[in-house]
């Protein structure tokens, strides 16, 4: 686990104490902590850059619309996106993927249609198409997970029939860390009117991504699970797609001319960023993609292997134990959830935070998931760049802690 250097020293949270014990921060799959590159970027936008995007004639302006399109062009390059024009700003992955749900499903399904999806998405991934199917009349489906955490397509061939219109996965559990089968998924679409629309949140942050090469049509993610800022996220399309797409929001910015009567919309990808524009988080996941980058994603993904190899392992040693996941690394990522004998979620996180360890207990937004596995909650530890196995011995520590505290010795 030493791939990437020595990075917490980057990292300015991660020196906080609590009651004089050092933080443990475990919960990257529900936001990252923040290097000084990203913090630094942001503060000098709004010291020596601040004014709107795109609007402006005078030089202030200019430049800070030339830092906003050079982020645009920075995530298009981490993506390997064909151009900077694919890549849509967004306030996160959640309005991404609502952006495909009603700009392009809700103009496109009707009754009798489908819409495949998985039992181990986010609700982000879900209550939108639900949304969308109520008021179309298309039909939800969904494919099942095996004994190994993993989606099951033994019957995608009876599932993926041409009434399907939509299929959308997600990249990478954040409850069992389990890596989606979009590369199957992708060659099983590509014959059929399907779009194939990949929850990224997870994945774009922890492996390398090339969208030339994944077979989507649509690719959702945010910026603060891979230590940019909140209130930014990233729709890429294909730029047949994008173009057939409808914009959700309507206002300033996206139009080119409106009437009383009628409004034309801006060239992709403008016209799907009404009014101003999540300029400084903007230009902080720029920052982001430039730290990812000069650590380099091959880096990422094996550092990631490494430190869940070795939680896993470390986590078997403790009775009563039960990890929700696959146990091959390279299937997985590192979100790992477990349950410890009877103790409710919340109350073993309390416990561990009580020792510095900051984990995330509940139902991640994936009850559906949570109901399949027959689990009410789960206390999630997640890793990312910052982790090492210190933090892993930490958190063994504060779990054989939890069982004294709950009589399970």
């Amino acid at each position: 686990m030493t791939d990437l250097g020595d990075v917490r020293g980057d990292f300015p949270l991660l020196g906080r104490t609590f009651e004089g014990r050092p933080l443990v921060y475990l919960d990257s799959a529900a936001t990252t902590q923040k290097p000084h590159r990203v913090i630094e970027t942001i503060d000098r936008y709004y010291r020596e850059l601040n004014a709107n995007v795109h609007r402006g004639a005078y030089r202030l302006s200019a430049a800070a619309t030339d830092a906003y399109e050079e982020a645009r062009a920075k995530v298009a390059r981490f993506i390997g996106a064909g151009s900077p024009e694919e890549v849509v700003f967004t306030r996160g992955a959640t309005t991404a993927l609502n952006h495909v749900a009603y700009g392009w499903g809700l103009h496109r399904l009707g009754s009798g249609d489908r819409i495949l999806l998985t039992v181990m998405e986010h609700h982000s991934n879900i209550v939108p198409w639900q949304m969308v199917a109520r008021l179309t009349g298309a039909e939800l489906v969904y494919l099942d997970v095996d004994d190994e955490y993993r989606v099951d397509l033994s019957n995608l061939d009876e599932l993926l029939d041409e009434r399907v219109k939509i299929v959308s996965v997600s990249g990478m559990s954040n409850v069992t860390g389990a890596l989606g089968p979009v590369a199957e998924l992708a060659e099983a679409v590509a014959d059929t009117e399907a779009v194939l629309v990949v929850d990224g949140a997870q994945l774009v942050p922890h492996a390398p991504v090339d969208v030339a090469a994944l077979g989507a049509d649509f690719l959702a993610f945010s910026g603060h699970k891979m230590l940019g800022p909140t209130g930014i996220g990233v729709l890429w399309g294909r730029p047949e797609r994008l173009a057939d797409l409808e914009p959700t929001e309507g206002g300033g910015e996206m139009i080119v001319d409106v009437t009383l009567t009628d409004a034309k919309w801006a060239p992709v990808p403008h016209r799907f960023e009404a009014g101003t524009p999540p300029i400084a988080q903007a230009i902080g996941l720029g920052a982001a993609v430039d730290y990812l980058e000069d650590l380099g994603m091959d880096a990422v993904r094996a550092h990631e292997e490494a430190i869940t190899a070795y939680a896993l392992d470390r986590l078997s040693e403790i009775p009563d134990l039960t990890v929700y996941g696959p146990r091959d690394v390279a299937t997985r990522g590192g979100a790992v959830s477990f349950e410890l004998g009877d103790i409710h979620a919340h109350d073993l996180a309390t416990i561990l935070d009580e020792h510095g360890v900051a984990v995330r207990a509940g139902h991640h937004c994936a009850k559906p998931l949570m109901r399949r596995l027959g689990a009410v909650a789960t206390t999630r530890a997640s890793f990312y760049v910052y982790n090492v196995a210190e933090d892993v011995d930490r958190l063994v520590e504060a779990l054989w802690k939890a069982r004294e505290v709950f009589g399970l010795d």
